[in-house]
């Protein structure tokens, strides 16, 4: 017998994965890796996969059961494991694997009637609970006198010793027990809803933990939905924002190779949640009761609701928050960045929300401007356009690495006072040598950081949007005249025989064309719901841009060319023309970045402006 490697991503050896799985009663699940031991004559009668650190799918034939086979396996993958970097290693699988598994050296986790989850290694579960631990000890609950406030009690626990972590041999509570809460939250963003849950259930307790769900499959990411948690709630003294468990178990991690019904899924991942829950995390941070909201809409989110009561003690339900006779929800908000309502937006959701939900607009606009295809001579889903140092792919990373800091730029304009040109300056610095690294140095978007970054920080400091446009002005007027960049170099090339405007040039007049003309008809066509919206949008733009790109990488005449031929386009659209004109900008070096940067400003501003 030998142990073979196979690529779960190569169709091939995936279809021999798959049959041995159906021969053995299982299904193929997401993984990255698999083992296989073969007999003499080549054939699998043993297997098992990796994603991560998750041991999925194994299986051994039944002719070779008992045969010390699932013993070599199991160590092979977990020797895999630790050269892939994890220190402990966790499975799923059918309660009845439970004994073998322990004789593995895996140590129970959580259990539910149709699956268990267990976990070898050093550090995993037990570091969670020590971390925990060492926040509910270090903190502190100040007396309703005011008196000094004093630390809490430390509890001596050895959490090396499985019993401690027993729900069978809880800690005994007294009269002077603090009472002490969870609520656990995903925040995708943190809505009004969110902060009024937790306000009611901080008055229920003395100490109130909240938990963000650290699983990153959100339109925004855990940093920002933990900080949009601490900010919100910074005014209760008696809160602590605490990570996110590694533990949560969730639709997207919990696999269902084993069951045989997919409709036990998602009741068995929640109780193995609620399990983990119940055994590890509330007796680390000495949590008795754990508050939910009321759920009206979520069929699954109602029917987890359903099974906390059922398995934990003290689970207190709190109404939803309701504005206009509708539950104030994570969803609306998400629904209304789609449609560019900010006016609901800040009737869901905190001021301390809002420059995440800023910033996301931003980066949405820079995407959407680069899955617009086809585009004349610039990059897009199918061309790489007149630029040979860059693509889809990279353009994409760009974009991945100025998110944080439109971030910083939306925190910084919240401010009451304008932000200086110095606090910008240094963030847009910070920024480009980001942008610069993930792109080995091609500049990809350092126009359009400089115009969103401008109007990031000013939709965050204006409150009325009506003003945004002075406020831009206003920031703009305190940058000095630049040196080297494309719009100084095209301004040099016209030799005074034209006036053109560059980009800073356009800023300090406050964007005149985009609101005047731009934004309008960028409205107009998305109110018609006409599916060429961006691309007649950026014909609009090329039309009246004196586009310091093309002026640079060509001349005035092509760059006034460029004008005339997006003008006779539009009059009369069609998406043939438009490839062609795609085809003979790139074989001629022309590529209109500048209305490029500008169609994502102008579908940022109609994203907070309409």
């Amino acid at each position: 017998m030998e142990i073979q490697t196979l690529n779960p991503t190569t169709p091939r050896q995936r279809q021999h994965i798959e049959a041995f799985l159906k021969r053995n009663g299982l299904r193929f699940d997401d993984m990255h890796y698999y083992a296989a031991i073969t007999d003499d004559d080549g054939e699998m009668i043993a297997g098992g996969g990796l994603k991560g650190n998750v041991i999925k799918c194994v299986a051994v034939d039944d002719a070779h059961k008992g045969e010390a086979i699932a013993n070599t396996l199991i160590s092979h993958l977990i020797a895999h494991a630790n050269e892939e970097g994890h220190s402990n290693v966790m499975l799923f699988t059918k309660p009845k694997n439970r004994q073998l598994f322990e004789s593995l050296s895996f140590r129970l986790l959580a259990e539910a009637p149709e699956a268990v989850l267990m976990e070898t290694g050093i550090g995993g579960i037990n570091n969670t609970v020590e971390a925990l631990k060492k926040i509910k000890e270090e903190g502190e609950v100040c007396k309703e006198n005011n008196q000094e406030c004093k630390k809490e009690e430390k509890t001596n626990l050895n959490i090396t010793t499985p019993q401690h972590l027993n729900p069978s041999t809880p800690q005994p509570l007294t009269a002077t027990t603090p009472l002490r809460g969870v609520v656990v939250m995903n925040c995708n963003p943190f809505t009004l809803g969110h902060r009024y849950l937790i306000e009611q259930a901080a008055k229920q307790v003395e100490r109130l933990f909240v938990m963000v769900v650290r699983e990153d499959c959100s339109l925004f990411a855990y940093a920002e939905r933990k900080a949009m948690v601490e900010q919100g709630v910074a005014h209760l003294k008696n809160v602590t924002v605490i990570d996110g468990s590694e533990y949560a178990i969730s639709q997207a991690t919990f696999p269902t190779y084993f069951l045989k019904r997919l409709d036990d899924a998602a009741d068995t991942q929640m109780l193995l949640d609620l399990d983990l829950f119940r055994r590890h995390i509330a007796p680390a941070l000495g949590a008795t009761v754990r508050f939910v909201g009321t759920e009206p809409t979520d069929r699954l989110t109602r029917r987890y609701n359903q099974l906390m009561h059922e398995v934990l003690a003290d689970v207190r339900e709190t109404a939803r928050l309701e504005k206009k006779g509708n539950a104030v929800s994570a969803s609306r908000v998400r629904k209304a960045m789609e449609q560019g309502d900010m006016s609901t937006i800040r009737q869901l959701v905190p001021p301390t929300t809002l420059p995440y939900i800023i910033a996301h607009l931003a980066t949405q606009a820079l995407q959407a401007e680069l899955d617009t295809t086809p585009k004349p001579g610039l990059v897009d889903k199918d061309s790489n356009g007149a630029h040979r140092d860059m693509d889809y792919a990279l353009m994409q990373r760009s974009i991945d690495t100025l998110h944080p800091y439109f971030v910083k730029l939306a925190l910084l304009g919240c401010a009451d006072a304008l932000p200086t040109h110095a606090s910008i300056r240094d963030i847009g610095i910070e920024a480009e040598r980001a942008m610069l690294s993930a792109t080995n140095g091609v500049n990809t978007h350092k126009g359009a950081l400089f115009s969103m970054g401008l109007a990031v920080v000013a939709a965050a400091h204006e409150k009325n949007t009506d003003s945004l446009q002075t406020t831009i002005k206003a920031l703009a007027a305190s940058f000095p005249d630049t040196n080297g960049t494309h719009g100084s170099k095209a301004k040099l090339l016209s030799k005074g025989t034209t006036a053109i405007k560059g980009a800073l040039d356009n800023a300090r007049e406050g964007y005149e064309m985009l609101f005047a003309e731009w934004l309008p008809f960028y409205i107009e066509r998305r109110k018609e719901r006409d599916a060429h919206t961006l691309h007649k949008t950026l014909l609009r733009i090329m039309c009246d841009l004196d586009d310091t790109n093309v002026i640079y990488r060509t001349d005035l005449a092509t760059a006034e060319e460029v004008k005339q031929e997006a003008r006779a386009l539009l009059d009369s659209f069609a998406e043939a023309a438009l490839k062609d004109m795609d085809r003979r900008y790139t074989a001629r070096n022309i590529s209109p970045g500048g209305a490029a940067d500008m169609l994502s400003l102008t579908i940022f501003i109609g994203s907070i402006q309409t």
